[in-house]
């Protein structure tokens, strides 16, 4: 008895190692299981451009569950849907012509220069003082916690309007933080309700952040909601997000027809207005901030890459504006490098309906032997994608001159095209991230600042860039970027 016991062990020992060595081998994709749907690994550009191109169809929607455990449960599950999670259809329509008519329509980003510009003050104005105000040297700032800083009021205040209060920008910063730290942990008791049973405590404060979002949020929608002027514009003409999501109507049933007739039409809950306005605030700054520190710390690693943009930058005369800073090219060149080897988002998630969509994407029958009613589950690993070494020469090495032209990347943007996949740091297909642009001009926009106004070098002490990768809700540096910031000028 106890020699079978132990030859089950050594085997269960042995298929738990073939599993973790098939997942580090495998390039074009790998079926494993985490404890819930069947994950289909995807790392080749050109499997991902079939499935979400050439099979747009089968692979438009996202996993019902994005977090490891459902935060709204039961009959309140479906009308709590923000963008990322809402089935394709008129309701998802509706919504992503809601975010787009906000902020994110190309010709909505030169609306958006004042409360940049504010921002990029507040952050400039904010290292300035650290450095004595005349020339004097910070030595290992905290990158990340400065960019949260100017970036986070930024984003909230395009969701809520200027009128909302720098206490509640705290609040709701500090509540978003933590959530997106819980759910870098989540996996933990994810797995069963043994797992649950041993980490309790974690899984209710967990479960508890619905809660304290809604605690948080609810009172400033029905504010903005009972207002008698609500429609106030920001500075710049723009109308605040929420005042779009309180005036949007969506299907009571999610069909067509309901559109077309102008019937059957209904608002947005609270629990999808909850939902949407924790989206906004947790997906913007994160997506943001990852990309500026990525950035930041390849400028730093490399000082020639820093002067080149510098003297883009220098040419400028006056305020950094959308309108010059979409016209430096090398600025451009070093945010798309930036973005291709460290994408925001680690992974791009797609519903596999069938053993058909399996086989899509690489899994033969074998491989999937039965894919349940609720189908399995495809990540795109963006950042195997932008390392292909068929796309890319010496895919490793962080080299904006690709992206210039005549460069092998010349062409190449946020988002591909139909034909072929080199890069796709925001997805691709229908499901792509809305915000690319805008996250993308923000980037653009703080480092232009903050290389005009500072010197940006490793810290005095010669400790290290740590480039290594953490993946958990965004792609982040897993050891902060410390940098010893030096003012350059006195601001004219």
């Amino acid at each position: 008895m106890e020699f079978v016991l132990l030859v089950l062990l050594l085997s269960l020992v042995f298929c738990i190692s073939a599993v973790a060595v098939f997942r580090r081998r495998a390039w074009a994709s790998a079926a494993v299981h985490d404890g819930q749907q069947p994950i289909i690994e995807i790392r080749d550009r050109n499997i991902a451009r079939r499935a979400l191109m050439d099979h747009a169809d089968a692979f438009c929607n996202r996993p019902l569950n994005i977090f490891p455990v459902a935060l709204v449960s039961g009959r309140r599950r479906r009308h709590s849907d923000n963008l990322t999670s809402v089935p394709y259809g008129p309701r998802w329509r509706a919504l992503r012509c809601t975010l787009n008519a906000a902020v994110l329509h190309p010709s909505r980003l030169g609306h958006m220069d004042p409360l940049r510009l504010e921002a990029m003050d507040a952050l400039v104005a904010d290292l300035r003082v650290r450095c004595g105000g005349d020339g004097g040297v910070v030595r290992e700032i905290v990158v990340r916690d400065i960019l949260n800083a100017a970036v986070f009021p930024l984003v909230a205040r395009t969701c809520f309007g200027s009128g909302v209060d720098d206490a509640h920008v705290r609040a709701m910063r500090d509540l978003l933080r933590a959530f997106v730290l819980s759910v870098d942990g989540a996996k933990d008791f994810a797995g069963s309700k043994m797992a649950k049973l041993l980490h309790w405590r974690r899984w209710r404060r967990f479960l508890a952040f619905r809660g304290k979002q809604a605690e948080l949020f609810l009172p400033l929608i029905n504010a903005r909601r009972n207002a008698a002027n609500r429609q106030l514009t920001l500075s710049g003409g723009l109308t605040p997000y929420l005042d779009l999501l309180l005036d949007v109507r969506v299907p009571v049933d999610d069909k067509d027809d309901d559109i077309a007739s102008g019937k059957a039409l209904r608002p947005l809950t609270d629990d999808e207005l909850v939902s949407l306005v924790s989206e906004f605030l947790g997906a913007g700054p994160g997506t943001v901030v990852s990309s500026m520190e990525w950035t930041l710390a390849h400028l730093v690693l490399q000082p020639e890459v820093q002067d080149n943009i510098r003297r883009e930058v220098d040419a400028v005369e006056g305020a950094l504006s959308e309108a010059h800073v979409r016209q430096m090219p090398y600025m451009r060149a070093v945010v798309l490098e930036s973005l291709r080897l460290h994408p925001p988002i680690p992974f791009a998630l797609r519903d596999v309906p069938d053993q058909a969509g399996a086989e899509v994407v690489g899994c033969p029958a074998a491989t999937v032997t039965v894919v349940p009613t609720e189908g399995a589950r495809a990540h795109f690993n963006l950042g195997e994608i932008g390392r292909d070494k068929n796309a890319w020469t010496d895919p490793d090495a962080f080299r904006p001159e690709r992206f210039l032209v005549g460069g092998e990347g010349e062409g190449v943007g946020l988002v591909p095209g139909p034909k072929e996949i080199k890069m796709m740091p925001f997805g691709a297909g229908r499901r792509a991230c809305p915000g690319g642009g805008l996250a993308t001009m923000h980037v653009k926009s703080f480092v232009a600042a903050l290389v005009r106004e500072f010197e940006w070098a490793p810290p005095s002490g010669g400790g290290a860039i740590d480039l290594t990768e953490l993946d958990g809700f965004f792609k982040v540096m897993k050891t902060p970027l410390r940098a010893a910031v030096t003012l350059r000028r006195q601001r004219g």
